[in-house]
């Protein structure tokens, strides 16, 4: 286990490091962005091929996380490609001046890669143990992991069929997915680990793998997920009114007094 740790430990570093240099040359630090899906996979499958764990939670675990981060990698970097530097980190270029590069390099990079090691140490936790056949715990997991697949991905696809329509150009999108949670993307990413998680309880220390699930539906719910967006949202009348009658995080009915505006 502590071997295929320092593994993982190695393969992140590289792969950031690598990132910070290519976005020093271009001057685009939210390209740290496109690597995050991709990472994952890239954790998965070299942890997988090093413990020759062939066996059926891990096979699982890794076709889950490869659908999963394959299918945002390709979201992010088709929506991305070409396009100035996100928002968030112009600001942050604009905020650091002449400590950009170490900050970028702390902050950006290599905290992304610390992250990815502790929401992905379940990834490590089963491949490092693997164990034949599945049980129901596994099974509620691959439900579970579903649920959130469907909400991230279905929720990824109406917000990009919603932008492409010139129509609504700076009007918030208040239909499917979108009329339950303000956020189902981010519903969808946190649901996903929490059933990884459930994946790993059944090998040796898999309960210390609730840190992962843990740790994204935090950073999600207060620091680098909902509340940057809501916050770039402050001052939209129409925003604000879909925030009273919608569910923040967790999907539910809207609010009765949905006004006819809104519907």
């Amino acid at each position: 286990m502590i071997e295929l740790l320092q593994q993982a430990v190695l393969i992140v570093f590289i792969y950031f490091f690598i990132f910070f240099l290519v976005a020093q040359f271009i001057r685009n630090n939210s390209i740290v962005d496109m690597g995050w899906g991709a990472g994952f996979v890239l954790v998965a499958l070299i942890t997988l091929f090093t413990q020759g764990a062939y066996v059926e939670r891990n096979l699982l675990l890794v076709l889950l996380v490869a659908i999963w981060g394959g299918r945002l990698t390709y979201y992010i970097v088709r929506r991305n490609w070409g396009k100035p530097e996100d928002f968030r980190y112009a600001k942050w270029r604009r905020e650091w001046g002449k400590w950009l590069i170490p900050r970028a390099f702390l902050q950006v990079f290599m905290l992304q890669g610390f992250l990815m090691l502790i929401i992905g140490y379940p990834i490590i936790l089963v491949n490092a143990n693997p164990e034949p056949g599945l049980n129901l715990l596994d099974y509620i997991g691959l439900l579970v992991w579903l649920v959130g697949f469907y909400f991230e991905s279905v929720g990824d696809k109406q917000m990009a069929e919603f932008k492409k329509d010139p129509a609504n150009k700076g009007r918030i999108i208040k239909s499917g997915l979108w009329k339950y949670t303000r956020h189902p993307n981010y519903f969808g990413e946190a649901t996903m680990w929490w059933g990884i998680f459930l994946l790993s309880l059944s090998v040796p220390l898999g309960w210390s793998g609730i840190i992962s699930p843990l740790t994204i539906t935090l950073m999600l719910l207060y620091v680098s997920g909902v509340p940057m967006l809501e916050k770039k949202y402050k001052d939209n009348p129409e925003f604000q009114e879909y925030a009273k009658v919608t569910n923040k995080f967790f999907p539910w009915f809207p609010k009765k007094n949905l006004s006819k505006r809104e519907e």
